[in-house]
């Protein structure tokens, strides 16, 4: 099975050996666990470890204020937006229908092999109806998978909910799961990672702890975490 190596430290242990190449990813947890940081540097090493092209489609926060923040842990997009191998797009879904198009059409202009999709969760802000928000991100998935994308589609965990997305659409159209959390365990909080599925493949399915530090995040492949029930 071809693989698509993530860039992050560990992660790929746990994975074995990476994402399965074409496939969408869903990266969830609560507020605060590094899901940009995660997002941004599976982008980067793609471009920079693998000349892959790549698209970072953010619903919320202004890509300038995304590109500035993730500098301090090396990543910088600047060169190759200038040689038009990478793309933000910063969408305000007003008319949630015109995503796809824009969404579609910088995928081609950049060559696009790694996608993030960031998130669905800003992006039903704007549509309330739940079989509309259905369909499209339905559309999305399709989409990238016909054009051979790896992609990470961002949800988010309410706090206090026992599920793995805000609105349960969300696993149902990816094809793997990965879930931050961010937890106290007696006295501290801890960070853990775990990876609910991986369509086709093999992987751990204990709970992992991971840091994030000068060079983003880091995953500890030989060790188990603990988060509270």
């Amino acid at each position: 099975m071809d693989r698509v190596k993530t860039g992050i430290t560990g992660l790929d242990d746990i994975l074995s050996g990476g994402i399965p190449r074409n496939q969408v990813m869903l990266l969830t947890g609560t507020a605060g666990t590094g899901k940009t940081i995660f997002c941004s540097q599976f982008i980067h090493a793609g471009l920079k470890a693998h000349k892959e092209p790549g698209v970072y489609l953010t619903f919320e926060e202004p890509a300038e204020y995304i590109k500035e923040n993730v500098k301090e842990f090396g990543f910088d997009f600047s060169p190759y937006e200038k040689a038009g191998t990478f793309a933000f797009i910063k969408y305000d879904p007003y008319r949630a229908e015109d995503v796809l198009e824009a969404l579609e059409s910088t995928i081609r202009e950049v060559g696009a092999k790694r996608v993030v999709i960031d998130s669905v969760s800003a992006l039903a802000l704007h549509i309330r109806d739940e079989e509309e928000l259905r369909r499209i991100v339905f559309n999305m998935s399709v989409m990238l998978r016909k054009l051979k994308c790896t992609a990470i589609l961002v949800s988010e965990i309410v706090a206090g909910s026992h599920g793995i997305s805000r609105y349960g659409v969300e696993e149902f159209v990816s094809d793997s799961v990965v879930v931050l959390y961010y937890e106290r365990h007696q006295s501290t909080f801890s960070r853990a990672l775990q990876v609910w599925k991986l369509r086709g493949s093999t992987h751990s399915k204990k709970l992992h702890p991971y840091e994030v530090g000068d060079h983003g995040i880091t995953v500890n492949p030989y060790e188990e975490a603990f988060v509270k029930d």
